[in-house]
C-alpha cells in the first residue's frame, strides 16, 4: 500500500500491482458459494483487511459494509467474530446475505425441507395457472418449469413458519432459478437461450439444499451479532458507529444489478415489474433521469470526467448517470464518516474504467473525496481481478463483454484505505 502525502494527483497507472491482495491459497468456504452474484466481493479480502485494519492500529469491535451485496463482508465479519452491519438497496441481495450470517439448526432444517417435499407431491394448479403468470415470467420460463417452480414456492410458504428458515429455503430456491429458466447459462445479462432444454426442479433444489447443509457444518460458532438491512444507504436513518468500513461499491457504468436479479425479484414477490428496482441504485441510468444534479457539489476530479464526456459522442443519459454516481459516492463518503469511532477506517475495494475512450477515474475521484472530508493516512494499493470474479472486458459500444477480442480495460482494481480522527 502507497501512502499518498501530497494531495491525490498522482500516476495511479504507477502504482505496482500487490499479489498480496490479489490472491489467496485458502479456498472459500462453500458458504460464500450457496449463491451466484455478479461482481463478487473476494472473500480474503475482507479477512487480510481485517489484518491490515490490526497492523495500522485499529481496535475492531464493529463492522460495517455500506453497499453488502451477497454479504461476503457480514460472513467474514462472523467467523472472525466482529459484530457487523450492513446495507443494500438490492431486496435479493440481503436475502442472500442474511441466509449467509445465519445460524440454524441442521435438524430443524432438515425437518422443514421433509415437510417441502411432502407439500410439493401434493400440490396442482388448474390449467389457466401458467396463463395467468406474470407476463416476464412467461417469458423465461417453461410451462413445465413454471409449474414445478410454482409448487416448490408455495411448499415454502405454506410449510416454514419460522422467517429466519424461510428465507434460507427462499434463497436455495433463488439460487436455482437461473438454471431452470430459459437464460443462457454462461451469460451474465440477460439473454435467453433457444435451445436449452428444461431441467429437473426437485433434484435442482434438493442439490442446492445439501450445499447448504454442508456450509452450515463447515462453520463454527460465532458471538458476533449480524444485521443485514434492505434499505438505500444514502437514505438510511439510524447509522450505527463502528470501527471499519469495508466495502467495494458499484462502479459507474456498471451492470444494472436490477435487470440481473429480476427472476429472483419476481418470484419472491419483491415485485411485480423488476425495473422498479433500479430506482435509487448508484450509477444507473435509469435513476440519473429522474434525479436532480447539482454539477457544482461535483468534486474537481469529476467534473473533470464529466467535462470530456459531454464532449465525447456519450449519451447524455449516461453523462448524467456518471455525474449522479460520483454525488452519490461523495455522499457516500460523508456519511460513512458519521459511522466511524475515533480513529476508525474505511476500506473501499473499487475499479477504473473506461467508455467512449473517456477514462473514469473512480480511484483518483474516491482518493479525492477522502481528502475533502477529513480523512488522513489515505494509502492505495492495487490488485489483478482473477478467476473471473468481474467482467473484464467492454465493446466498442462500452458495454460488458467475455469476449477475450475486446479492449481489456476491467483487469485491475484499487485498494484505497483511510482513517478518520475525531
Amino acid at each position: 500500500m502507497v501512502t499518498i502525502n501530497e494531495g491525490y494527483d498522482i500516476d495511479y497507472d504507477m502504482i505496482n500491482v500487490d499479489a498480496e491482495w490479489s490472491d489467496s491459497e485458502k479456498a472459500e468456504l462453500t458458504m460464500h458459494t450457496i449463491h451466484a452474484y455478479p461482481a463478487k466481493f473476494p472473500a480474503f479480502i475482507a479477512s487480510k483487511a481485517f489484518e491490515y485494519a490490526k497492523n495500522e492500529g485499529v481496535e475492531i469491535n464493529k463492522v460495517a459494509d455500506i453497499f453488502c451485496g451477497c454479504g461476503t463482508v457480514a460472513l467474514e465479519s462472523k467467523i472472525h467474530n466482529y459484530d457487523f452491519w450492513g446495507c443494500d438497496i438490492n431486496p435479493v441481495a440481503t436475502l442472500i446475505a442474511k441466509t449467509k450470517s445465519c445460524d440454524y439448526i441442521t435438524e430443524k432444517l432438515e425437518e422443514y425441507y421433509g415437510k417441502i417435499e411432502k407439500a410439493v407431491s401434493s400440490m396442482q394448479f388448474g390449467e389457466n395457472e401458467y396463463k395467468n403468470a406474470n407476463e416476464r415470467l412467461r417469458y423465461w420460463f417453461t410451462e413445465k418449469s413454471y409449474i414445478d417452480l410454482l409448487k416448490l414456492y408455495q411448499a415454502i410458504e405454506l410449510t416454514v413458519d419460522d422467517k429466519r428458515y424461510r428465507d434460507a429455503f427462499e434463497c436455495i430456491f433463488s439460487a436455482i432459478l437461473k438454471a431452470c429458466s430459459r437464460w443462457l447459462t454462461k451469460s451474465i445479462k440477460p439473454q435467453v437461450d433457444p435451445n436449452k432444454k428444461d431441467v429437473d426442479v426437485e433434484q435442482c433444489f434438493a442439490r442446492q439444499y445439501k450445499k447448504l447443509l454442508k456450509a452450515i457444518k463447515e462453520l463454527k460458532g460465532s458471538d458476533s451479532k449480524v444485521e443485514v438491512k434492505c434499505q438505500n444507504f444514502l437514505t438510511c436513518k439510524d447509522l450505527p458507529k463502528v470501527d471499519l468500513v469495508i466495502t467495494s461499491p458499484p462502479y459507474v457504468t456498471s451492470y444494472e444489478y436490477a435487470d440481473l436479479h429480476q427472476l429472483s425479484s419476481l418470484w419472491l414477490n419483491y415485485t411485480d415489474d423488476y425495473r422498479k428496482l433500479r430506482k435509487g441504485s448508484i450509477g444507473s441510468i435509469y435513476y440519473s433521469n429522474e434525479a436532480d444534479i447539482d454539477v457544482a457539489k461535483l468534486n474537481n476530479t469529476a467534473k473533470e470526467i464529466v467535462d470530456l464526456l459531454m464532449k465525447s459522442d456519450c449519451p447524455k443519459s449516461k453523462v448524467k448517470s456518471v455525474a449522479r454516481y460520483y454525488l452519490d459516492m461523495q455522499d457516500a463518503v460523508k456519511r460513512s464518516s458519521l459511522m466511524l469511532n475515533n480513529d476508525g477506517m474505511i476500506f473501499f475495494v473499487i475499479g477504473d474504467t473506461e467508455y467512449k475512450g473517456v477514462k473514469i477515474l473512480n480511484s483518483k475521484h474516491l482518493v479525492e473525496t477522502l481528502y475533502e472530508e477529513g480523512f488522513t493516512d489515505i494509502k492505495i494499493g492495487k490488485r489483478t481481478i482473477s478467476k473471473g470474479i468481474c467482467v473484464p472486458f467492454r465493446d466498442s459500444n462500452g458495454k460488458f463483454s467475455k469476449d477475450k477480442s475486446q479492449k481489456q480495460i476491467y483487469h485491475e482494481e484499487f485498494i484505497i484505505s483511510g482513517r478518520y480522527h475525531r
